[in-house]
């Protein structure tokens, strides 16, 4: 018998993609999933994928931030793929949202458009972020005309909506609702980008606030108190303690570690943090979750990718 298993485990490893096999579902909802699609920072770590988020609300995908990687990564957990999620099928992501402009949430944007456009998508792309995104999105398109010209006029079957993008640049307040979901944008402070933001997203069933790259300030701990799940960035801080000055500048400006993410979360007190983008600096995950510890008694987890709460 034991042999048997060992065979059948063995066949299951070779013919189940390894994306699928790392996938940990931790939801409890029918109706709201978050999915971590890239935790990673601008490092090309291959364990962690470009920064992303989805929302998928009702089947519904909503995008947060499109790192490197972003379709792949939720392709894997689509049916088409051996994943779960029917609202991450590629043909479905018609909804994004973006921090800010910095290349490692943006990257991935081209993909982003086109892709989903090649697997069938018949609608244009709605993307909401800071000032600077239409320009982004302008030029994407322009660099891709000679694709998009093949594609639509080549012998291949393709529409002549999916691969447009309607970009709309926000300000703070209340920047997208539907039945599903309503999209609240408050600035944070990530060095001197003057438009950096995080969103607070609120289902029927779920409040998930997501900070982006940010130090900590007040509108986070406003827009997170009390909200079912907080998305946040953070940095291993005895790594940091070993950085140069220069670097040390750099990141207590930009980004939190992982006392300061404590300090926030006791105040905020969120159901769930989530730590993401993450600066790990030769640290395991016990290391983080002591450092938060110290500062913190409530519910952390280290974010991993294609992780589902």
């Amino acid at each position: 018998m034991l042999k048997t298993l060992s065979i059948i485990l063995v066949y299951l490893l070779l013919i189940i993609p390894s994306s699928v096999l790392s996938q940990t579902d931790y939801s409890t909802s029918n109706i709201t999933k978050v999915v971590l699609l890239g935790t990673g920072n601008p490092n090309p770590d291959p364990e962690h994928s470009g920064c992303s988020v989805a929302i998928v609300v009702n089947d519904v995908p909503y995008l947060v931030d499109f790192g490197p990687g972003v379709i792949r990564q939720a392709a894997a957990l689509s049916p088409r793929y051996g994943g779960s999620i029917e609202g991450l099928s590629v043909k479905n992501i018609k909804v994004a949202f973006l921090t800010h402009l910095h290349s490692d949430h943006t990257i991935g944007y081209p993909d982003l458009i086109l892709t989903p456009w090649v697997m069938g998508r018949d609608k244009p792309l709605e993307v909401y972020g800071p000032a600077g995104i239409t320009d982004m999105t302008n030029s994407i398109l322009k660099a891709y005309e000679a694709d998009i010209s093949y594609r639509l006029y080549g012998l291949e079957p393709a529409n002549d909506y999916g691969w447009r993008v309607n970009s709309y640049e926000i300000k703070e307040g209340l920047i997208y609702e539907d039945d599903n979901i309503k999209v609240e944008a408050f600035l944070v402070e990530h060095g001197s980008w003057p438009n950096a933001y995080g969103f607070r997203f609120t289902t029927p069933d779920k409040v998930i606030v997501i900070s982006g790259d940010a130090r900590p300030s007040k509108s986070i701990i406003e827009y997170s108190k009390d909200a079912d799940i907080l998305i946040h960035e953070v940095y291993y801080k005895k790594g940091y303690d070993t950085k140069p000055d220069e670097w040390k500048e750099y990141h207590s400006s930009h980004h939190t570690s992982t006392y300061e993410l404590g300090e926030i979360a006791n105040v905020s007190k969120p159901g769930l943090v989530i730590m993401y983008h993450i600066l790990y600096w030769g640290a395991t995950n016990k290391q983080l979750l002591n450092e938060v510890s110290e500062v913190y008694d409530g519910n952390v987890v280290v974010g991993s990718d294609l992780d589902i709460y």
